[in-house]
């Protein structure tokens, strides 16, 4: 697998990276960012390395094992962002860094539906093998009623024509129940009129994003996650956040302006950082990328 950390070189003059740091990669997926961090961060620092998808992490425990610097990590979502430095025995924490984005080994290789162009179960959960009872994208396309599935993928894909794709997901689990993402993933992209494709962007991308973002409710955890790591850091502490798309960038840009409103915090980006036309040109993931940094007063 080959993941390429987004705004790499940003992220860590940002941070304003020290030795012996304590530093929280909060999302590390392949532990792009977290590898750069623990060099700069040496012997004397400490990582710890979270996400919530537990393969990603046994691929990052690969990734940094040969790093100097005092590592830990765990398998838990960002929002329960104590539960994890309690483990590691961690009270204060100098930096920490979100990068909402997922990784290529979740859309490419983790069989759970996150991608319209693979045969898989429709599944789209952080958790490999989702325990009895946990929310999919298969209970949510084939059980929910029209005006639900319209509410969720109008409100977190922005999707114009969320009505009409929740009118055809509908009728076509009247047929049979709706079990794979390319199947989906075609019954998504009928529904659009093909005038309205845009050539960079799969039609049925914002609806899958509207999926998984209900299905693991991203949002809440992010505003979760934003406030523990907050209360988590020392004073002059940095808060670094990569973001891919427009709710979670508003939501790290009024969480940032709330805390600054009260002077808890001062934003060290006054407008978001985006990649270069040449990180573009070799990593086409990082176009929407939009990175945000604030220090703890």
């Amino acid at each position: 697998m080959n993941h390429v950390p987004v705004l790499l070189k940003e992220v860590i003059e940002g941070l304003a990276l020290q030795p012996g740091d304590t530093v929280v990669d909060a999302t590390t997926g392949g532990g792009g960012h977290g590898k750069v961090i623990a060099e700069a961060i040496g012997k004397g620092g400490t990582l710890i390395s979270l996400d919530a998808d537990k393969e990603a992490l046994i691929y990052a425990e690969k990734t940094l094992k040969d790093m100097q610097c005092h590592l830990c990590f765990q398998n838990i979502n960002f929002r329960n962002l104590e539960k994890a430095l309690q483990a590691c025995n961690i009270s204060k924490i100098n930096k920490i860094i979100f990068d909402l984005g997922w990784s290529t080994l979740q859309l490419e290789h983790s069989k759970r539906g996150f991608s319209f162009l693979k045969n898989e179960p429709l599944v789209m959960t952080f958790q490999n093998k989702p325990n009895k009872g946990v929310l999919t994208a298969h209970t949510i396309v084939n059980t929910w009623d029209m005006k639900h599935i319209e509410t969720i993928i109008k409100a977190y894909g922005e999707e114009r024509f969320a009505r009409a794709i929740a009118n055809a997901i509908v009728k076509e689990r009247e047929k049979s129940p709706i079990q794979y993402s390319d199947e989906l993933g075609r019954i998504v992209k009928d529904a659009i009129p093909s005038r309205f494709y845009r050539r960079s962007i799969h039609p049925a991308t914002k609806t899958f994003q509207a999926l998984r973002i209900a299905v693991n409710d991203e949002i809440g955890a992010l505003e979760d996650g934003l406030e523990k790591g907050f209360q988590s850091l020392k004073k002059d502490g940095r808060m670094a956040v990569i973001s891919f798309h427009s709710l979670e960038d508003r939501t790290v840009k009024r969480f940032i302006k709330s805390k600054v409103k009260i002077r808890e915090l001062v934003p060290i980006t006054k407008k978001p950082i985006i990649p270069s036309e040449e990180e573009i040109t070799h990593n086409p993931r990082s176009r929407s990328a939009k990175l945000r940094i604030a220090q703890k007063i």
